[in-house]
């Protein structure tokens, strides 16, 4: 089976953890020992990952320069999949015992100029702050904030994913054998000008999103949607709590789930599951159980 599996932000960085290199690696060699058990099954393997704490790192440092020095987020997403994609690459390198090559693509990713999301900002990026703090960096640089739990953030524009111009050189890296990384942070947002040529653009596209329509435009047979949390829930947070293993598509898109939390790995489910293939939500380490139906929630037409 060809496998898309989308790690989470609980992949790379725990809530309270200090974003620094060394916290990464860590998670990063937990998530590799998960992932390497797919690989080991027999299965080909395309991993997505988050971006959002580090790309509004990479912003905070950028703030440091005259403002039309700094890079845009663009930049900025391709820095952070390059950073990510090398932790991710040699944690699993090492956990396969190098004995399958594994390699990390910027991936590009369409969207369009007009796209609503562009005058709604609402995807959360970089560190979490108290509200008079998030306030008073948002009136300095310029930025949309909005509350996380009981912090607050940055959120930047997340326009739709509409295509990867990139597909061809994944396929020619699977026809090879090759463990791929790519569309990391939701991918590089570009637009497609009146000639043809392409253009990054300020926004941060949803990780989840992204991964379904890679794993549609590869034809994969399976989405894991990996985060840590066991599986979706009917009546979460009340006595009456009980976990959901299997939806139909009806099903799925009947139920209401946060849109800041399992609402939008829900819809990424169900537009993959839509093409063909199964979607798995489910816990991290859970990985090749979720793959075998064994445990988290399973959505399929």
């Amino acid at each position: 089976m060809l496998v898309v599996a989308a790690l989470g932000g609980n992949a790379l960085l725990r809530r309270g953890e200090p974003l620094t290199a060394e916290a990464q690696r860590a998670n990063v060699k937990i998530a590799a020992e998960s992932l390497a058990e797919i690989v080991r099954a027999g299965h080909q393997l395309v991993v997505t990952h988050g971006n959002g704490p580090q790309v509004g790192l990479l912003a905070l440092q950028g703030a440091a320069y005259k403002p039309d020095e700094a890079y845009p987020l663009d930049v900025l997403g391709a820095e952070t999949e390059g950073m990510i994609g090398y932790i991710i690459e040699q944690e699993l390198e090492n956990a396969l015992d190098h004995n399958r090559p594994v390699a990390t693509l910027l991936t590009q990713v369409l969207v369009d100029k007009n796209d609503p999301a562009f005058s709604n900002p609402t995807k959360f990026v970089g560190p979490v702050y108290e509200r008079e703090e998030a306030e008073t960096k948002a009136e300095a640089a310029g930025w949309h904030i909005a509350q996380d739990g009981d912090k607050w953030r940055r959120v930047v524009p997340s326009p739709k994913p509409l295509e990867i111009p990139d597909m061809r050189v994944l396929q020619l890296l699977l026809e090879q054998g090759v463990v791929v990384i790519c569309a990391g942070g939701g991918g590089i947002p570009i637009l497609r000008r009146e000639n043809g040529s392409m253009i990054g653009i300020e926004a941060v596209i949803d990780k989840d999103a992204a991964s379904a329509l890679l794993a549609s435009q590869l034809g994969a047979d399976a989405l894991l949607l990996l985060t840590d949390v066991d599986a979706i829930y009917r009546d979460f947070g009340k006595d009456t709590a009980a976990p959901i293993h299997k939806l139909t598509l009806d099903e799925a898109r009947k139920l209401d789930l946060p849109a800041g939390s399992m609402g939008p790995k829900m819809d990424a489910a169900c537009n993959f599951a839509e093409s063909g293939g199964i979607s798995g939500i489910g816990r991290l380490e859970d990985a090749l159980d979720i793959l075998n139906l064994r445990t988290g929630t399973c959505v399929a037409s």
